[in-house]
């Protein structure tokens, strides 16, 4: 998993900085710059639940994004994927803990197994992303839609197991506060998702 989610979250990069490079000069100038941080706040704060969230993570990929909604997305998607997994790592270690109880394990291994496939369903997201384009176009948002929303419906379901009457209340407070981070991103990149692709289905 840790190989797959790390080629795929360079493979991104990559595809950024490659869509970035092809279509505009290296040289750029501070207007521009302020032009782009701007679009990206302007764009979360009309657009996603949680805009500060989307703002404060999205803004310093300002140079890359631009005032392409696409690549807008996109990384969102790629940071929420990255901290999905990073989650799931967490979940994985504080469960193997020798000192909780078998039923804070238990609720634990549960909530794991959700981050778990939320991580493979925003993966299939990036994937669907790539291929969005021309006649396929639609389908393609279609299924980005859907895996990003299976993923944040598993972070929710996770969240909502995690109750403090199962969990020891230090253990409850900080993994639910790493839940609530992933399930904010995924859901500011599905809004951000939404907003691209209908943006895209009314042009002519």
């Amino acid at each position: 998993m840790e190989t797959s989610v790390s080629g795929l979250a360079i493979a991104a990069v990559l595809f950024l900085q490659f869509s970035v490079n092809s279509s505009c000069s290296a040289t750029r100038s501070l207007p521009s710059r302020s032009t782009n941080i701007e679009y990206i706040k302007t764009t979360c704060y009309n657009t996603t639940l949680y805009p500060k969230l989307c703002y404060h993570t999205l803004a310093i990929y300002a140079s890359t994004i631009e005032t392409d909604p696409k690549l807008l997305a996109s990384t969102a998607l790629n940071v929420s994927l990255r901290n999905t997994y990073s989650t799931s790592r967490l979940m994985k270690r504080v469960s193997k803990l020798p000192v909780l109880e078998p039923r804070v394990v238990a609720a634990m291994l549960d909530c794991t197994e959700e981050v778990g496939d939320s991580v493979y369903e925003l993966q299939r997201s990036m994937e669907e992303m790539g291929h969005a384009g021309g006649s396929t176009f639609s389908k393609a948002m279609s299924d980005v839609e859907t895996w990003v929303s299976a993923a944040l419906t598993d972070d929710d379901t996770c969240l909502d197991g995690f109750t403090e009457e199962v969990m020891d209340k230090k253990v409850a407070a900080i993994i639910k506060r790493h839940i609530q981070r992933t399930a904010r991103l995924t859901s500011n990149a599905l809004a951000l998702v939404n907003r691209y692709a209908s943006t895209q289905a009314s042009l002519p």
